[in-house]
């Protein structure tokens, strides 16, 4: 067999396209979104069909197998292998053409699924499967696994929907398959006649689901026209590489209505699932409570423990639908944003369904948490299914398991994935044992293995239980003819790998720590690869940039996961390639609240930075922006702030980027501002504000007692953006809250944990919390108050006024509010002064509503645009913000996405680029759109002020100061 060595300097030679053997590359690609890791020698992106086709005869001669690979969310293993994986996603990802009156578009395989769908919509056309992951799914990738979806019950597989397929075989060979034997390989005619009592027999009595092994080779009997590209679709990448593909579209519906029917359990609505199929309805998916989120079940949900989700073609199909359906309650939902919201929760199924309730992190099954895909879509005749899951339920209960079932009721297919524990190997012997119970279960009831997604590793082994001997051997010379030499995708389907073999887990250390359980926990669903713009997440702002893989949080994860492994990475905290792949991480968090599974790679990279940079000089950007709280609080002491702004407008500092100005430093900070006041505080540990007074609680409300507050002078407030600070006093002071500020330095330790100086910050940390400590016992009046769960916070918690274990803490920079809440706790954890001080903190509007809740703020009466702070979505929530921005008369969405600045990231050399770029994505555009109705631009965050100052000819403001320019002129307040 050729070297690894000369077979890239081949590639490298014939190919347009990229060929990379380097170890980040390979990295990237050993794992899918399965249980399965597989190191491959290299990685290909070829340009066009000749490439591939050059690419596959290279690697024949040589010997080496080849994987294509999609969107990597193949949840079987398909999409790894030992030998080169072609990744169509980067070049050969065109739509060629779109043919709205024959209704057919042409399109390569690296297409993402929503490009098409967008560009096919303004025709009334969609394409109608259309699987969970469709915003970062390849048409190449469906076609492979013949991916279905949630409305397979109106529009069927993608084998149905799929006219011709240009396919290039191993060794270089191409075809053009559709209907009829022209374009088949030579053989295939042969070997279908000589087997025709197998296929009319072995293959009989399929339904719509059977995916399984080849199981569309009955398309190629002469009664059903010898469909080709139809018995192509499923192979999963082990007969060829499709080049191409005429996809059939549908005609969209105008108005779908949703409607929702609850029933007392999953197995009741299982029941009646196959009973609305007469309807005509265009999906029937099904979840039990203990996939949904609790909000939402207690929210936009009707009554019941179990739900379907019935799509109707219109507000008349659905109403008849309601009535006739035996329900225990109902929901007719036609607004389109209401629909969104409601499938976004079982979208987002295959990334919660891996967290079984009321458990840890952890990769065995003992202590629950962690659940894992390997038996994801097993599907049995609908008039079946009720019956299955019982049975299913009981088989996961006799082996001690816990699985959550979701899916597709309407067609019979069961997703769910399962705390099996994949490491100890107790627990990977019952993982097999399971597995082929399972197995003889599903096939008892007439089912199939694979309903969607394709058997990979995960099940091939097991399909002669399905299949009968003379199945199975066809389905072995079906592969030879198209791959004789076994070089396509080998292990899978035909000779497969055991199911037990080649796991992910089994190469990471024991006892790796959280970092090791977190790189685990990304299952590789890929919703970090969305492009979507205009949906409420951030993640992951420099994939959304760049488009590449490692700079999604799924590639950052599967470097950090091979550099604990040791095997591709090889030099650990070290490695380049990781620090490579973090250095475009803005540490925003999105990927810690829209990751399903909660991947938190801002900790991650702080963790990695920390040991990367151990005992050696690190950046100057890690020193002076790191470093940034006692840089300026040096600056203030020695009363320079004047004179270093001149000198920054003249020359940089060292080490920061020459690109963007540095933001001007105040004279005169909040805090000696604050001092400064009539009145002001002269006694040690927090400084006193106007305790007893009365306050005003609006125009019009009566005088009540005022309560206590700490507002925290952030670094940013306080040395930035002190305007922000007094513009805060005064609406807080308005609201008849007694405002205190602490008289010792206090620093929430952001900027130290984003450059990794972890020790740095907890001995900031801990400084601060000695500078609170008198303030941070329990509250007066109530001993032995309960431990507050670490990060607790409004609406997390339901923690309220009367359950403070401390005084409230206002944080009005989002991302310190969020570092006080999760940083603190985390670093921290042994010390209960952080976890009392973390469930103390309340962003600005939180303050308000709990504290203050009487108080009308003024009416502004305006439209408003702006950014949502990172760290407020991923952390905090914005829920109080939107309504105290409702009693305010703001109206209007703030964009989504990342400014870009991300604190210390936008200044560090290399980055502007991609800093720009990040707040082209989203923010700035959503500005210049509402121009023409002046908003106020809202932005709460520093960091995103700035962004917007200069890189637009727009001011944005914090919520402090909106409100407070509309409070009336201040006057003495006088009570009896």
């Amino acid at each position: 067999m050729t070297s690894p060595g000369e077979l890239e300097r081949t590639l490298r030679s014939q190919l347009r396209g990229e060929v990379d053997f380097g170890a980040a590359a390979r990295a990237l690609t050993t794992m899918d979104a399965s249980n399965y890791r597989r190191v491959p020698a290299g990685v290909v992106a070829p340009r066009d069909a000749g490439d591939v086709a050059a690419a596959l005869r290279i690697c024949a001669d040589a010997g080496v197998p080849v994987v294509p690979r999609g969107g990597g969310t193949s949840i079987a293993g398909q999409a790894t292998g030992t030998g080169v994986v072609l990744d169509l996603t980067r070049h050969m990802n065109a739509l060629v053409s779109v043919d709205p009156v024959a209704r057919t578009a042409v399109v390569q395989p690296g297409l993402v699924l929503d490009r098409l769908r967008d560009a096919v919509r303004p025709y009334g056309l969609a394409f109608g499967p259309d699987p969970s992951t469709h915003a970062r799914c390849t048409l190449g990738g469906m076609i492979g696994n013949n991916a279905c979806g949630a409305h397979s019950v109106a529009w069927g597989t993608t084998a149905d929907n799929v006219s011709e397929l240009a396919v290039t075989a191993y060794g270089g060979a191409s075809y053009r398959l559709g209907t009829g034997w022209s374009g088949a390989p030579e053989g295939l005619r042969e070997l279908v006649a000589g087997n025709l009592a197998v296929l009319r027999t072995g293959l009989a009595g399929g339904f719509s689901r059977r995916i399984s092994g080849y199981g569309g080779l009955d398309a190629l009997l002469p009664e059903r026209g010898v469909g080709l590209a139809r018995a192509f679709c499923g192979s999963e990448g082990t007969l060829g590489v499709v080049t191409e593909a005429v996809v059939r579209l549908v005609e969209a519906p105008r108005a779908p209505v949703l409607a929702v029917l609850g029933y007392a359990d999953e197995s009741a609505a299982a029941d009646a699932a196959a009973g609305l199929l007469g309807a005509g309805p265009l999906t029937v998916e099904g979840m039990a409570r203990d996939l949904v989120p609790g909000a939402a079940a207690a929210g936009p949900l009707p009554r019941g423990d179990a739900w379907l989700f019935v799509e109707m073609p219109d507000e008349g199909a659905a109403r008849s639908l309601v009535r006739g359906a035996d329900a225990v309650d109902s929901l007719l939902v036609t607004d389109p944003a209401g629909q969104r919201a409601l499938w976004r929760i079982r979208e987002d199924a295959a990334g919660t369904a891996t967290r079984t309730p009321g458990g840890t992190s952890r990769t065995e099954s003992g202590g629950g948490g962690m659940a894992w895909p390997g038996w994801e879509d097993c599907a049995v005749p609908p008039a079946r299914l009720g019956a299955y899951l019982r049975e299913f339920r009981a088989l996961l209960a006799a082996h001690g398991l816990r699985g959550t079932p979701y899916g597709h009721f309407g067609e019979g297919c069961v997703h769910v994935r399962i705390d099996f524990d994949l490491v100890s190997p107790a627990g990977i012997a019952r993982f097999r044992s399971f597995s082929g119970e399972l197995a003889d279960l599903v096939v008892s009831h007439g089912g199939s293995l694979s309903g969607e997604h394709g058997d990979g590793q995960a099940r091939a082994e097991l399909l002669p239980r399905m299949y009968g001997p003379e199945v199975i051997a066809l389905f072995g010379a079906y592969k030879d003819v198209w791959d004789p030499a076994g070089g396509m995708n080998p292990g899978m389907l035909v000779r497969p790998a055991r199911l037990d073999e080649n796991l992910r887990f089994a190469v990471l250390p024991p006892g790796g720590g959280e970092l090791a359980e977190g790189v685990a926990r990304c299952v590789g669903v890929a919703k970090c690869r969305t492009t979507e713009v205009g949906g409420p997440g951030v993640m992951c702002p420099s994939y959304r940039v760049t488009g590449e893989e490692k700079h999604s949080t799924r590639g950052r994860a599967r470097l950090l996961h091979e550099m604990l492994a040791g095997e591709v990475v090889t030099d650990g905290w070290r490695s380049r390639e990781v620090a490579e792949a973090l250095d475009l991480c803005l540490s925003c968090k999105g990927c810690r609240s829209d990751c399903p599974v909660g991947v938190d790679m801002a900790a991650y990279k702080a963790e990695f930075l920390h040991h990367h940079w151990k005992g050696r000089i690190r950046p100057p950007a890690h020193y002076l922006l790191g470093g940034l709280p006692r840089l300026l609080r040096t600056v203030a002491l020695l009363r320079a702030a004047t004179p270093l702004n001149a000198a920054a407008r003249l020359l940089p500092p060292p080490g920061l980027t020459r690109d963007r100005p540095l933001p001007p430093l105040s004279p005169t900070p909040f805090t000696r501002w604050w001092h400064s006041r009539p009145g002001a505080p002269s006694a040690p540990g927090f400084g006193k504000g106007r305790g007893g007074e009365s306050r005003p609680q609006g125009p019009g409300a009566t005088a009540v007692t005022a309560t206590a507050v700490t507002l925290w002078p952030d670094t940013f407030t306080e040395y930035l953006s002190p305007h922000t600070g007094q513009a805060a006093v005064r609406v807080l002071e308005a609201a008849g809250l007694d405002v205190t500020v602490p008289r010792g330095p206090v620093c929430c330790g952001l900027t130290y944990v984003s450059t990794g100086r972890l020790d740095r910050a907890r001995t900031v940390l801990r400084r601060t919390l000695t500078h609170l400590d008198a303030d941070l016992g329990e509250a007066p009046g109530r001993p032995g108050a309960a431990k507050v769960r670490s990060g607790a916070g409004p609406g997390r918690s339901g923690a309220g006024p009367g359950a403070d274990p401390v005084r409230p803490v206002v944080v009005l920079e989002p991302s310190c509010a969020a570092a006080l809440r999760t940083d603190l706790p985390a670093l921290l954890p042994d010390d209960p002064r952080a976890h009392r001080l973390a469930a103390a903190v309340r962003t600005f509007a939180e303050a308000l509503e709990q504290y203050a809740p009487h108080w009308r703020p003024p009416r502004l009466d305006r439209p408003v645009v702006g950014q949502t702070h990172c760290h407020q979505h991923a952390v905090l929530g914005d829920a109080a913000d939107r309504r105290l921005r409702e009693r305010a008369g703001l109206t209007g969405e703030l964009s989504g996405g990342c400014c870009g600045l991300a604190g210390n990231f936008g200044f560090e050399p290399g980055h502007h680029a991609a800093s720009v770029a990040c707040a082209q994505e989203q923010l700035l555009p959503s500005l210049d759109a509402a121009r023409s109705d002046r908003p106020a631009i809202l932005a709460d965050g520093f960091s995103c002020r700035t962004q917007i100052a200069q890189l637009s000819p727009y001011r944005a403001h914090h919520l402090a100061e909106l409100l407070a320019d509309g409070l009336p002129i201040e006057r003495p307040v006088h009570t009896p």
